[in-house]
């Protein structure tokens, strides 16, 4: 019952939202509001002890006790307002686990199977996207960081230079599992340990290089077309720092300690699933130059698995049909 205490205890403070007050509401307050809102939030996911929170909770989440999981389900639905487990395949959860891994019902995604685009890979918050300044990107507006720093000499950067990247944030109340963007084969991925900052926002404006220093993974994707490049990035963060690729038999979480380089032999068709993360996080889609993106696309925009991200450049293009 103790360990049941301490799990309801972390979660509601994680969740916990600001205190609303009783002064007049004028265009100060709602700015002071906001500024007490991300510090307090800042304050509570990043200046505790980050490595052991996220252990305590991955050990916690998966306490079985459908009592501890609904009451706990119910206080989380009390501060988010797009929790949708009706899409989930089984709404009976035994733990908070299984609520964040959760898988969904046949058809609740439908995917672009256009050979021109490329999908979301994930249901995610977009957030910084843009053409890449030979190799230096963005985590946020005025927070720049370099391919150098998040790939750590795992990939060969002359295919993504100049090319376009997007940041994906899969909210900690979203479906968890993330897809093949496009046809591909994976034949390694690259694990590197890191701390476990939080990828909301408000640590984005506080934290610099922040998803060169939070543990990861790299996907190279492997692609019919030998002249692009895809490549996906998963990031941990606190809380999380668990992540399962079903190419691996290992998870990879902080108590891995095995080779940076794990070989595998695996080929996703596009919307097939590749994998999911313990509790929420974020994805870096790299592409190489030869990619657009999708005018639906905006920052702050809401995308969901199958969706169209990203179209290939009509030249690289796999369609014959322009051709005929």
């Amino acid at each position: 019952m103790q360990q049941e205490l301490h799990f309801f205890v972390l979660f509601t403070l994680y969740y916990r939202p600001m205190k609303i007050t009783n002064e007049p509401v004028t265009p100060n307050t709602w700015i002071k509001r906001l500024t007490n809102l991300e510090a307090l939030n800042f304050l509570l996911t990043n200046r505790i002890p980050r490595h052991l929170s996220t252990k305590l909770m991955g050990k916690l989440s998966r306490i079985k006790n459908p009592l501890l999981t609904k009451l706990s389900i119910g206080v989380w639905k009390f501060f988010v307002d797009d929790l949708r487990l009706d899409e989930a395949l089984n709404e009976n959860f035994n733990s908070l686990h299984e609520c964040f891994i959760r898988e969904l019902k046949p058809g609740a995604r439908t995917i672009n199977q256009q050979t021109e685009i490329l999908t979301s890979p994930c249901d995610a918050v977009v957030g910084a996207f843009g053409n890449m300044d030979d190799t230096q990107l963005y985590q946020i507006k005025g927070f720049p960081y370099t391919l150098e720093d998040l790939l750590s000499n795992h990939l060969n950067l002359d295919k993504y230079r100049n090319g376009r990247f997007i940041t994906l944030r899969i909210k900690s109340s979203m479906y968890h599992r993330f897809h093949a963007p496009t046809d591909c084969n994976v034949k390694q991925v690259h694990y590197i340990a890191g701390d476990t900052w939080n990828v909301n926002p408000v640590a984005l404006k506080r934290v610099e290089k922040l998803f060169c220093k939070n543990e990861r993974a790299i996907l190279d994707l492997e692609l019919a077309d030998n002249h692009r490049a895809i490549a996906l990035v998963p990031v941990a963060a606190i809380l999380v720092a668990s992540m399962k690729f079903h190419c691996l038999n290992d998870t990879l979480d902080m108590d891995f300690d095995g080779p940076n380089t794990l070989p595998c032999d695996a080929s996703y068709k596009k919307g097939e699933q590749m994998g999911y993360f313990q509790h929420g996080s974020t994805i870096v889609m790299l592409c190489s130059e030869h990619h657009q993106f999708h005018p639906s696309l905006e920052e702050g925009s809401v995308v969901r698995v199958g969706e169209a991200l990203m179209t290939i450049a009509p030249a690289e293009s796999e369609s014959t049909e322009t051709a005929q």
